[in-house]
């Protein structure tokens, strides 16, 4: 590797798509801005603040932000040339304000920058390549039958090497991947501890992967879906991000992940990775057999899995479309039952954790108001008992669910890759 490549490496700004460098696999862990030292340090903090008021808060001018940032306007300029110069960021029309000279707006470039993100779920592969503030470039999805850890690797490499040949990339350039898994990532290392939902226990997918793309260029990580998943929609939100966003995944297993706002925001992991395992809290220990091992997991009362079961529904078939060919006399009381579970779990979360924001989202919220409606009545019949004057907690129900986890895993991409960046004078 040249001089050249190794900087580049280290920035996390990589070689154009259609020209792949090998970089090692690591798994990427935001840290703490290093303390001001030099001047470099000090140029970097200055456009690191300035990116990520961007990224709350985009369209602002240079003078809009010396205001937001407390920095000057000349320390201001002379931080947003190089970012304009490198593709960080673009300008906009001119913004005429009363009293001063007009100013062109700024925001996250979208022409220069590219991010992956994938999960690997139950039933499916899905990866997708996005810009800075999160649009969809391109995306694939196929079926997955519960195969091996390898196995799983290999078709994802191959339709992330199919996606990047797409022609609607062109020459952008790659930040790196992320990939969402179904279930407790380790802190500080790239090992998925157990995925009961799949059978993988142990398993180090990153390298698993690097396998199959040696020359894939960029930051590689992989964390917990649902803590993925609500991480990207912190991030990528604008305008008033909340302080606190729990995403409440129901799809195949039930999960859920914490992150607090920030510069960049913070996942809760717990010591073991476990924070947030929602599933797998035992509700009634002398119930149904869960994945797991143990009785009783929430997962037994409300999951995919369990309605399939007591639906007869088989796995080789859709569950929504499995549901829709069965009488409503057979599906109303078991959706019911589990909407009403689900919204048990989401009154102890709002108990446990009391975060600004509730997000659903996963394949259960399309089965519509029959499990929904139960759900969302429940939390709200019993969130402010113990707190009457608390502000009610309405859950945001996302409609286009599929890509979310992946869509997390590549924002966890852009924030490691701003984490690293570092000046190129």
């Amino acid at each position: 590797m040249t001089d050249a490549q190794t900087r580049r490496a280290r920035e996390g700004i990589c070689l154009p798509v259609r020209y792949r460098n090998p970089v090692p696999d690591t798994m990427t862990r935001l840290s703490d801005p290093r303390p001001a030292g030099d001047l470099n340090s000090l140029k970097q903090r200055n456009r690191l603040a300035i990116l990520d008021a961007l990224r709350r808060t985009p369209g602002m001018t240079r003078t809009e932000l010396a205001r937001q940032t407390g920095l000057t306007k000349v320390t201001v300029g002379s931080a947003v040339a190089p970012l304009l110069e490198s593709g960080w960021l673009e300008e906009g029309a001119l913004q005429y304000r009363r009293g001063g000279r007009p100013g062109r707006e700024l925001s996250l470039g979208e022409h220069h920058h590219l991010m992956l993100g994938a999960e690997v779920g139950v039933h499916e592969l899905r990866v997708m390549a996005c810009t800075l503030s999160g649009a969809t470039l391109a995306q694939r999805c196929i079926s997955l039958s519960s195969p091996a850890p390898d196995d799983a690797a290999r078709l994802l490499a191959h339709e992330i090497t199919t996606l990047l040949e797409s022609d609607d990339l062109g020459a952008r350039r790659l930040l790196g991947i992320g990939v969402a898994l179904p279930g407790p990532v380790m802190p500080g290392e790239p090992l998925l501890g157990l995925a009961p939902n799949l059978g993988w226990h142990q398993v180090r997918f990153l390298d698993l992967l690097a396998d199959h793309l040696p020359a894939l260029s960029g930051i590689r990580l992989m964390d917990n879906e649902s803590s993925l998943a609500a991480f990207g929609e912190l991030y990528f939100a604008t305008h008033g991000a909340p302080e606190s966003l729990l995403f409440v995944s129901a799809d195949t297993g039930i999960g859920s992940g914490l992150v607090e706002n920030g510069a960049p925001p913070r996942i809760i992991r717990g010591v073991h990775g476990l924070a947030g395992e929602i599933g797998h809290t035992l509700l009634d220990p002398d119930g149904t057999l869960c994945h797991c091992g143990n009785y009783g997991c929430a997962e037994t009362l409300v999951s995919g899995w369990r309605l399939r079961q007591q639906l007869g529904i088989e796995d080789s078939v859709d569950l929504v479309d499995g549901v829709a060919a069965l009488p409503d006399a057979t599906t109303a009381p078991v959706l019911k039952q589990a909407g009403q579970a689900l919204g048990m779990l989401l009154h102890n979360l709002h108990h446990t954790l009391n975060p600004a924001e509730i997000v659903i989202g996963g394949t259960l919220t399309t089965l519509g108001p029959a499990f929904m409606d139960p759900a969302l009545a429940r939390f709200a019949s019993t969130q402010r008992r113990l707190l009457p004057e608390a502000t009610l907690i309405t859950p945001r129900v996302l409609a286009q669910h599929q890509l979310i986890p992946a869509r997390g895993a590549a924002a966890m991409v852009m924030a490691s890759a701003l984490s690293l960046l570092e000046s190129s004078e």
